[in-house]
């Protein structure tokens, strides 16, 4: 048999090399490269397998090579030719091997198909959304155009846009509300009905000063708690609970209403039912108006408690007739409002009262979950000089217990000891129940959120964070009051602001003097009350007045020595008081002074145009007659043809004969030039004016 190489058999056989020589090596021979010379045994293994894969190379072959197969030519000017089409065929080949092989068209990737919702937390952009909807972004910017929206791929679009245009693809988007732990006032934590359980009632008692709120409050807990706790010694912790018919009652002893409102404004939600006392005697009083307002605008229920019935001038079907005028119908007159007649001082009405609590209560259904870390509000706060920091707690929801990890506003630290209104320690204590706890870092404000957690050292993280934030909010109501701020501000917003610093006698003046002020519209000017106190006039006062620009108002108070020093020193403008509506109405007019002013069109002249000169490089003259008051130089002034004004602007040029005049009385000619127009015609008036400032009503 002929000897033959590996390149001579693959050229008979019509494939190429490398297909005989992976065959030759796939059967165990050792073979180097295409020059390699084929033995008996490896014709034989070649003979015998090798017509498989040569009829599958010659088809692949077939199928990628379309080219015609190339002719002989003898001609000298055509065998460039085909050198040239063989390379341009073996350059085609191998971009075709490299696109995945012989001629097969590679199909496109089929389209992911839409998500059925999308979520996101604050915004996305447009290239995040075609990413979710699996789209191409040159997509997405197309719809946007179409609802007249130019954007780019990294530019965030706003919920509505998203909402748009994920609805235009059919898709549901949902955006996930992420809450910081450290915000945990703002987390809801939803609890399954399984796990509610009924929860006491907690109950703000409020009414007019001496209407016998403290009389109350003292009648229920004597009867009740020393009826339920024999030998049971009362401490008073600003919230205290009693048992009546086997059920249990929470009772908050706030100061009139004034604790109420503080709680309520820093966002605390603690009361589930108002008692509204009033006096038989006396009636609505004008802090009973205000205590119905705050219990209406916190959303609990009302039961009137109409106190004093045992004295002789008690009349409660006056009472009654009068509460009707703040939709307070009793249920006898048709009404859904409860009233129970009491009186404190002789104990009449107090079990009453309490059913009626109770059945509030049941018909409100309060409930919560105490199978899980405690939460709730502070009532009370105070620094102790043996115990510390001591805090009252309102437990809302979840179980509270001693050595749970707790943040508590601001402050934070571990439940050390837990003392109840009956001055006993507790380990634990669930929901609506108050307790007094130790252990803080620091004093908390009352109305402040706490929450308590399972690890001491994220308590910590999430205190300290929190302390950090309220420090910066701090120095940042500070530098509200710097020059350059303020400066800044009125740019911007185009606002004028009157700062105002308060100091009084009592807290309460210095609340009324701010309600009052801020109470003052006048259009264009806001009032910034930027520091309040009680007490003197001090230096501080005064350089924090001149530092930022501020009238200090003084209420019953005056200066100290250095205050009334530094006060000269820096002008700063100090304002004394005895009667709040003086002050009130001297700040309301520096507002009004503060303001742009206002001014009033006022005509001096008219003057009758009878010829016009029209002179090169000055333009036209008219030649004028001046009928009514007089025309000055720097009035302005409007051209009227056929009553329609014309022209309205300044006078360039006003003369007597050849000399300039500032004016000219009626009854007088005289020229007059008009600035940058030149269209004046015989029979034209012109009409001259001037704006006076007029005082604000």
């Amino acid at each position: 048999m002929k000897k033959m190489r590996i390149y001579e058999y693959a050229k008979e056989k019509d494939v190429a090399s490398k297909v005989i020589i992976d065959k030759l090596k796939e059967s165990g021979f050792s073979v180097t490269n295409h020059m390699s010379v084929l033995d008996e045994k490896m014709m034989e293994t070649l003979t015998g397998g090798s017509s498989n894969s040569t009829t599958t190379a010659t088809k692949s072959k077939e199928k990628s090579d379309h080219r015609p197969k190339q002719q002989k030519n003898d001609g000298k000017r055509n065998q460039a030719k085909p050198s040239n089409n063989k390379n341009q065929q073996n350059r085609g080949n191998k971009q075709q091997n490299k696109r995945g092989g012989g001629g097969h068209k590679q199909e496109p990737p089929k389209p992911k198909p839409l998500p059925e919702k999308i979520t996101y937390v604050g915004s996305l952009t447009v290239g995040e959304i075609a990413k979710e909807l699996h789209k191409e972004p040159s997509e997405i910017i197309k719809k946007l155009m179409a609802l007249g929206v130019m954007a780019t791929i990294n530019q965030e679009l706003d919920t509505d846009t998203i909402e748009l245009i994920a609805g235009d693809y059919g898709v549901e988007v949902e955006e996930e509300i992420v809450i910081d732990e450290m915000d945990f006032e703002s987390y809801v934590d939803e609890d399954s009905e399984e796990d509610l359980q009924e929860r006491p009632p907690v109950v703000t008692i409020m009414g007019h000063v001496d209407h016998g709120k403290t009389t109350l409050l003292d009648s229920i807990r004597h009867t009740k708690v020393t009826e339920g706790e024999a030998g049971g010694i009362t401490q008073h912790i600003g919230a205290y609970q009693i048992e009546s018919g086997g059920k249990k009652i929470t009772f908050l002893d706030t100061p009139g209403h004034a604790a109420f409102t503080t709680m309520r404004a820093r966002g605390a939600q603690v009361t589930d039912i108002t008692i509204l006392v009033v006096a038989a005697d006396d009636g609505v009083m004008p802090q009973t108006k205000e205590a119905i307002s705050h219990a209406k605008a916190a959303g609990v229920p009302i039961i009137v408690a109409v106190n004093k019935i045992d004295k002789e001038a008690a009349n409660p079907d006056r009472v009654m007739q009068e509460l009707t005028e703040f939709e307070l119908v009793p249920e006898a007159w048709g009404g859904d409002t409860i009233f129970v007649n009491v009186s404190a001082l002789a104990g009449t009405g107090i079990d009453e009262l309490l059913e009626m609590i109770l059945l509030v209560s049941e018909v409100e259904e309060l409930k919560a979950n105490p199978n899980k870390l405690g939460k709730g509000t502070v009532i009370e706060a105070e620094l102790d000089k043996g115990r510390g920091a001591v805090a009252t707690l309102l437990v809302q929801s979840g179980t509270l217990k001693v050595g749970d990890p707790i943040v508590v506003g601001s402050a934070f630290g571990r439940v050390r000891a837990m003392v109840n209104d009956l001055g006993r320690r507790v380990k634990e204590v669930g929901p609506s129940t108050p307790v007094e706890i130790t252990g803080l870092n620091e004093v908390p404000l009352a109305g402040d959120q706490f929450q308590a957690f399972a690890d001491e050292k994220k308590a910590r993280q999430i205190g300290e964070a929190r302390m950090s934030r309220q420090r910066e909010e701090n120095l940042a109501e500070n530098s509200k009051v710097s020059l350059d701020d303020l400066f800044n501000q009125i740019q911007q917003g185009e606002v004028k602001d009157i700062n105002i610093i308060i100091k009084a006698d009592v807290q309460g003046s210095v609340e009324a003097m701010r309600g009052s002020l801020e109470k003052i519209d006048v259009e264009g000017v806001k009032v910034n009350i930027i520091h309040t106190g009680v007490g003197a006039i001090t230096e501080y006062d005064v350089m924090l007045a001149s530092a930022s620009n501020a009238i200090i108002i003084g209420f019953n108070v005056r200066p100290d020595v250095n205050a009334k020093r530094t006060a000269e020193a820096e002008k700063v403008d100090v304002r004394l008081h005895r009667v709040i509506y003086n002050a009130i109405d001297e700040i309301e007019a520096a507002m009004k002074g503060m303001l742009d002013p206002e001014f009033e069109e006022k005509v001096i002249g008219q003057v009758e145009v009878r010829t016009t000169f029209k002179v090169s490089k000055v333009g036209t003259i008219a030649g004028a007659y001046v009928t009514e008051g007089k025309i000055t130089r720097d009035s302005t002034v409007r051209l009227i043809r056929d009553g329609i004004v014309i022209y309205e602007g300044s006078i360039d040029a006003l003369k007597r004969f050849k000399d300039d005049a500032k004016e000219v009385a009626a009854g007088y000619e005289c020229g007059i030039t008009l600035e940058k127009y030149n269209d004046i015609k015989e029979g034209d008036i012109i009409e001259a004016y001037v704006m006076e400032e007029i005082e604000r009503k």
